[in-house]
């Protein structure tokens, strides 16, 4: 492996380490001692895996792209291997399939669980299963940072002036995702307080909000979030994961920022509002809060939800979840920014066609540029890969025993990384005990959610189209 690939896999395993650390100490400290081992083995081979960054020498030559896309997808199979020791040296007789199976669902923030009790886990795991989100997030944030050639220049843009991102650049920028990152973490574990959830759920749930995972340390929210204002307050805090993780960030800087870096998020409060509006008229039914929460549950792609859907809107909400949210935040979707792109040339190129005199326009309203043509394929194959992606996954998952209906609703869920619940009519769904390809199918699949779809083109270009 080259030292590029050490450093920044490397400093994955030492982040679990130390996060496995505080998992030992609050072991001791409540007297959960069974579980100690755990952590120390955690922490002894995560740490042991970062060591070789100190003995390899400086690479002589650049890392190319594919090199980067190679790095991060390697990261998604490798770094839930570590993730998933506490799982397998538990007391619970967990097979590595299903201890896999949790820790690649905590590292993508799907939120599959194949616990079916959250309550008989000792505390500890409970930590570990947020802990795993948490750092998925994180691994997220920076793979779009590694891989930030491949984006369009409004992205570049929110982050820096320069055009590309050498060594140095990218570290600076991954040091302020990381600040950020755990600044909002602590802001929304200080609002959790604020509404007087206990201490241990509110750090459970912040680290699974700001991560837009899925996994709870209850399990029923209900329990918990048992008033109209807590409703209120928790589905404010979820659309920290649905807008920009820079949005505070830029502005607090407002003076010293172009409007352009703001685009996309002036777009998707729009979009919310819209939704607020249309759910408020139309589908209602006398409880406001529980609708709110149901909204922004979904477009920032957690899922969860406490009341059993009586409206039926299966379809309407899994629509949002493939929307999905800002691009540099936590949440999954194709992106509203994209889909609305491609709808104003599909519209501009169809004018054309009656018009010939109309000028064609592709500049976002906020922005300073048109945008080029090459992104716009890149928005089309996007979309593309997505319907093949999900053909894909339904076609497997009934061929081996699910029925089509669960099967479409669990594949759009694991490719937009978004956990079942009653949003969707799969509330209950077991998946310990389905079939172990059908647990492989998911967990692949829940990896190519996670990776920007338009690596995979440039993987098949490298290998299929060599010429």
């Amino acid at each position: 492996m080259s030292r590029f690939s050490l450093i920044y896999l490397g400093s994955f395993f030492l982040l679990i380490s130390i996060l496995s650390f505080f998992n030992i100490i609050y072991s001791y400290y409540f007297n959960l001692y069974l579980s100690v081992d755990n952590y120390v083995y955690t922490l002894i081979i995560s740490f042991l895996l970062f060591m070789p960054v100190f003995f390899k020498k400086k690479d002589e030559k650049k890392i190319t792209l594919f090199n980067k896309i190679l790095i991060v997808i390697s990261g998604y199979f490798l770094i839930p291997l570590i993730l998933s020791i506490p799982y397998s040296l538990s007391i619970y007789n967990i097979t590595f399939l299903d201890c896999y199976f949790e820790a690649i669902s905590g590292f993508s923030s799907t939120g599959f669980t194949i616990f079916e009790n959250i309550k008989h886990l000792d505390q500890s795991l409970i930590i570990w299963r947020s802990t795993t989100q948490w750092i998925g997030g994180l691994y997220f944030l920076f793979s779009i940072i590694l891989l930030i050639d491949i984006f369009d220049n409004n992205l570049k843009n929110s982050f820096t002036n320069f055009l590309s991102f050498n060594e140095s650049e990218t570290r600076k920028q991954s040091l302020k995702v990381l600040i950020f990152y755990v600044i909002l973490t602590f802001l929304i574990f200080i609002i959790l307080k604020f509404i007087n959830l206990r201490t241990f759920d509110a750090f459970n749930i912040s680290l699974t909000i700001i991560s837009s995972g899925g996994f709870l340390p209850i399990n029923n929210l209900e329990t918990i979030i048992n008033t109209d204002i807590k409703k209120i307050i928790l589905s404010l805090t979820l659309l920290v994961s649905f807008f920009s993780l820079f949005l505070t960030y830029n502005i607090f800087f407002f003076r010293s920022k172009p409007l352009i870096v703001f685009s996309e998020d002036f777009y998707l409060a729009f979009y919310f509002i819209f939704l607020v509006i249309v759910f408020f008229i139309f589908f209602n039914n006398n409880n406001f809060p529980d609708l709110l929460l149901s909204i922004t549950s979904t477009i920032s792609n957690m899922g969860f939800y406490f009341n059993d859907s009586k409206l039926n809107l299966y379809f309407l909400y899994l629509i949002l979840v493939i929307i999905g949210g800002s691009f540099f935040s936590t949440s999954s979707g194709i992106r509203f920014l994209k889909l609305l792109t491609l709808t104003k040339f599909s519209i501009n190129n169809l004018v054309s066609h009656i018009n010939p005199k109309q000028i064609l326009t592709y500049k976002i309203t906020f922005g300073e540029n048109n945008i080029s043509d090459d992104n716009i394929n890149k928005y089309f194959l996007t979309v593309f890969i997505f319907v093949i992606s999900l053909f894909s996954i339904t076609s497997l998952l009934t061929f081996f025993e699910i029925n089509f209906s669960d099967a479409f609703k669990i594949g759009i869920l694991t490719i937009m990384n978004t956990t079942n619940s009653s949003l969707f009519g799969l509330e209950a769904y077991d998946f310990q005990n389905i079939n172990s390809v059908s647990k492989i199918i998911l967990m692949f699949f829940m990896i190519i959610g996670r990776v920007e779809l338009l690596t995979l083109l440039i993987l098949l270009k490298k290998y299929l189209f060599k010429n």
